[in-house]
């Protein structure tokens, strides 16, 4: 394996599952793409004006309960979270993703599912370095008690912390370095959580209709609703920063830096790149550097580090 080159997938992946909102069967496709090309989504159920939506920052038109991006055409992806995440997590920086709906499949409400189709297609070494994007200038964004950070950092970090008020949830607080697999050992299988009156709500709405404990973690008034429990103690605050890899990953390229959330969503994650673009003084391209791998790990943990 060569460390810090880019990455498509070595072979085609299909994924088919429900979506978390609206409850319908999706079939999704992963298609290697060549180098430069970028993570790009094509609703291949629209078959009259652009279906095709570039997974970049400047596309995300909703962030109030998934992230969702769009194109000029009407044509819309929501809860692409998760599978960004996998693929910020596995390396994977070209790719071409048909689906034939505007949801990304719920699997488990982690992002592990999506890393194992991802091992399982296998990654393909492509001839260009992964170009970062460094932070330079400390940015922040601040919103009723919601805060985003990003610092210059020599590697990429990400850390946070929330608050519920919540006997199972309470206050926690978690940090890890996207290098040697910590990505799927420490964030990958946390899932996505809610609680049982806003599940209601949502279902009332016409919303949250393919939920259920099969996919997400869900908590009444007396604790975890799941039979199984959870994954991790502190699994809550390793569901928040897996949406913040898959959020920041938005950015168009692997970020070098410190990210730090404070009580953060999918709304002020992208806020925070809309901060960091709106100056070239804050940010710069970087080619990382090459160079083989020494480990024998599976494919989603031989092209973490970026030294």
């Amino acid at each position: 394996m060569i460390k810090n080159m880019q990455h498509t997938l070595q072979s085609k992946a299909t994924i088919r599952d429900i979506g978390l909102h609206s409850g319908a069967q999706i079939t999704m496709h992963l298609i290697p793409a060549e180098e430069n090309h970028g993570i790009v989504f094509v609703r291949t159920d629209i078959t009259e004006g652009d279906n095709v939506i570039p997974a970049r920052w400047d596309s995300v038109v909703d962030t109030q309960l998934c992230t969702v991006i769009g194109n000029d055409n009407g044509a819309r992806v929501g809860t692409i979270e998760h599978l960004m995440s996998a693929l910020r997590g596995c390396g994977v920086d070209n790719l071409t993703i048909e689906i034939d709906g505007g949801e990304v499949p719920a699997m488990d409400g982690s992002a592990m599912p999506f890393l194992e189709v991802i091992e399982d297609a296998g990654l393909k070494t492509q001839s260009l370095p992964k170009r970062a994007i460094r932070v330079l200038k400390e940015v922040c964004v601040e919103d009723n008690g919601k805060s985003v950070t990003l610092k210059p950092d020599e590697a990429c970090v990400f850390a946070g912390e929330i608050e519920f008020d919540h006997g199972d949830i309470g206050y926690q607080r978690f940090e890890t370095q996207l290098v040697n697999g910590n990505f799927k050992h420490d964030i990958a299988q946390a899932r996505t959580f809610g609680f049982l009156h806003e599940v209601e709500y949502m279902r009332a709405q016409g919303l949250g209709l393919g939920g259920s404990l099969d996919n997400a973690i869900i908590l009444d008034t007396d604790g975890v609703m799941n039979p199984d429990g959870l994954r991790f103690t502190n699994e809550f605050i390793r569901h928040k920063l897996l949406d913040a890899i898959g959020d920041l990953y938005l950015a168009g390229g692997h970020i070098l830096g410190l990210y730090y959330g404070v009580k953060a969503g999918h709304a002020i994650n992208n806020a925070i790149l809309h901060a960091l673009f709106a100056s070239d003084d804050n940010w710069e391209y970087v080619d990382l550097p090459v160079a083989k791998s020494q480990t024998t790990h599976a494919p989603c943990e031989g092209v973490l580090a970026f030294a």
